[in-house]
């Protein structure tokens, strides 16, 4: 989507870890609540999120990815972006089973020499122990993708995400995909969406 739209993707949960490895003031202050699960205060997001849409190479526009995730989140960037004559074109909600997203999340590793993705059951190696692609053999896990994080974070949703489709729905820009369906039929409905814009 980055290069077929000119779009450039953030992700707040990668901003954030990234913050915390490199132990910035924001890093400091969310380690805790990311390692139990915990959402960051939303104010720190919003913060994150505006000062990072001003640099340069998100002057053609951005993909967040998992922002805002409350009601509070969306009416405080709502009005930041309002006041420099801006606004949200598109939400993408993907639909999903609780069950099925504990075991697609807790399942994930990486390679820890190249970053090459592998799930337990899904997608693992071709050889055990070893990358498909750079041939490592260490992995590694996030340490808030265990199941236990996940259904804490799939209640942080339904009581604190959820809430925000009806703000979504209500300025028409709310658009739902099945997540359960295969990557390609996900990547076509999503293409179609931003390509309505």
């Amino acid at each position: 989507m980055e290069e077929k739209f000119g779009l450039r993707a953030l992700s707040t949960g990668e901003m954030l870890r990234t913050a915390v490895e490199d132990e910035t003031e924001i890093g400091e202050q969310v380690e805790k609540r990311m390692a139990s699960g915990d959402l960051v205060p939303d104010d720190l997001i919003v913060a994150m999120i505006a000062e990072r849409i001003e640099e340069p190479d998100c002057a053609d526009g951005v993909i967040l990815d998992g922002f805002p995730r409350t009601l509070p989140q969306a009416r405080m960037f709502d009005e930041h972006l309002a006041e420099r004559g801006m606004a949200l074109d598109l939400v993408i909600l993907f639909e999903a089973d609780d069950a099925a997203m504990v075991d697609r999340i807790s399942g994930r590793f990486s390679c820890a020499r190249c970053g090459e993705a592998y799930h337990d059951t899904n997608r693992p190696p071709s050889r055990e122990g070893l990358c498909d692609v750079c041939g490592g053999h260490r992995f590694r896990r996030r340490a808030d993708d265990n199941p236990e994080t996940v259904r804490h974070r799939l209640e942080d949703y339904h009581m604190l995400t959820e809430p925000l489709l009806p703000f979504f729905r209500e300025k028409g820009i709310l658009r739902s995909v099945d997540a359960m369906a295969d990557i390609g039929r996900i990547a076509r409905d999503m293409e179609s969406f931003v390509a309505a814009i």
